[in-house]
C-alpha cells in the first residue's frame, strides 16, 4: 500500500471542504480522483502532497506518516500541477535544472536526469527555448518534466491535459502509460472522462467534500446498472429463438425487427452465455452483437446528478 487515508478532514472555518475521506492507493497503480467542481478533490491533493494542512484523520505514504514525515515524503513525489508551474524567464533546460536542485540532485546524476526528462518528453530539441515560445501542450509536457526530474515514486496529475490540443492530449496519456509502466504510481484527476477510463484501475467519486463510491470501473458501473440490453443481428430469424430467449429467467423484452433481436434483461451473470446458446441451439448464425452497458459517464452523472465537466 503506497498511499492510506484515514478519515481526512479539511475545514475553512465553518466550511468543511473535505469530510471524513478515506481510500487506500496500491502501488503500481493509476488511480483516478473525480468530483464535479468544489467536491473536495483539489483540497485533498492538497493535503496529500503536503501544500495544506489538514484538519483531522491522517495520512501515510510510504508507510510513513505525512504529518512527521513531510520533508522524506515529499521528496518522494511529483506533483503535476493543474496551472502551469514554470518560469518564463528561464529556458527549458534551466527549469529542469532549478526543480532538480529543489529536490536535492547535483552534477552528473542532474545533468543524466535531465537529459531522460527532456527525451520522455520530447523536448530535446526545444531545450534551449524559453516557455513563451511553446505552444499550449509543449508547456504542459515540459510541466510534467519538471515534475519527473528527480524520478519520483508517487506522481499526483490534476487536469495535466486540460485546454490542449488532441496530439498534444494523445501524447501526454502515452507517456503517462509509460512512467506507470516504468513503476510510478500515480494519482490522476481529470473533466475528460475518457481519459479516467482508458487510465485509471480504480476510482475514487467525491461530491461535497465526502466520497460517494469508489472501487474499479466494473465496480461502479455495477451500482447503477439495473438492466442490461444485448443487440443481435441473425443471418435469419426463428422465431422459437424469441420464445426461449423470453422465457429465460430475468428478460424483461424480446424485440424484434427484421433479422435483429433487441433483448432487455435484468442484469445478471451469464445472460449473455444463455443467449448464445439458444442461438447456437437453433442453428441460426450471428451476424454482429453488442451488450449496452453504463459507461463512467452514466456513472459520475448518476451518482451525483452532474456531469463531470460541470
Amino acid at each position: 500500500m503506497i498511499v492510506k487515508v484515514n478519515n481526512l478532514v479539511k475545514r475553512y472555518k465553518d466550511f468543511i471542504a473535505v469530510d471524513n475521506v478515506s481510500f487506500e492507493i496500491e502501488k503500481g497503480e493509476i488511480f483516478g480522483l473525480l468530483g464535479p467542481n468544489g467536491a473536495g478533490k483539489t483540497t485533498t491533493i492538497s493535503s496529500l502532497a503536503g501544500m495544506s494542512k489538514f484538519d483531522g484523520g491522517e495520512i501515510r505514504i510510504f508507510d510513513m506518516d505525512l504529518k512527521k514525515d513531510e520533508k522524506e515524503i515529499k521528496s518522494r513525489i511529483g506533483i503535476v500541477p493543474q496551472d502551469i508551474a514554470l518560469y518564463n524567464d528561464l529556458t527549458a533546460y534551466e527549469n529542469l535544472c532549478y526543480f532538480g536542485r529543489l529536490y536535492g540532485l547535483r552534477g552528473g546524476k542532474l545533468k543524466e536526469n535531465i537529459e531522460k526528462a527532456l527525451d520522455f518528453t520530447g523536448l530535446t530539441d526545444r531545450r534551449k527555448d524559453y516557455p513563451s515560445k511553446y505552444s499550449g501542450g509543449m508547456k504542459r509536457r515540459l510541466n510534467i518534466a519538471c515534475a519527473i526530474v528527480h524520478q519520483p515514486e508517487l506522481i499526483i496529475m490534476d487536469e495535466p491535459t486540460v485546454g490542449i490540443d488532441p496530439q498534444s492530449r494523445n501524447h501526454i496519456l502515452k507517456s503517462i502509460k509509460k512512467l506507470n509502466e516504468e513503476g510510478s504510481t500515480i494519482i490522476y484527476t481529470s473533466h475528460y472522462m475518457e481519459e479516467v477510463e482508458e487510465l485509471c484501475s480504480n476510482i475514487l467519486i467525491m461530491d461535497r467534500g465526502r466520497v460517494i463510491a469508489k472501487g474499479s470501473q466494473s465496480q461502479l458501473k455495477s451500482l447503477v446498472a439495473v438492466d442490461e440490453t444485448i443487440d443481435v443481428e441473425l443471418s435469419g430469424m426463428n422465431f422459437s429463438i424469441v420464445d426461449k430467449i423470453k422465457a429465460l429467467d430475468g428478460v424483461i423484452d424480446c424485440v424484434v425487427d427484421g433479422t435483429k433481436l433487441k433483448i432487455v434483461s435484468k442484469k445478471q451473470n451469464h445472460m449473455l452465455g444463455r443467449v448464445i446458446g439458444i442461438i447456437s441451439d437453433c442453428a441460426a448464425e450471428i451476424i454482429s452483437l453488442n451488450v449496452e452497458t453504463p459507461n463512467l459517464e452514466t456513472v459520475f452523472l448518476t451518482l451525483t446528478g452532474k456531469t463531470l465537466r460541470n
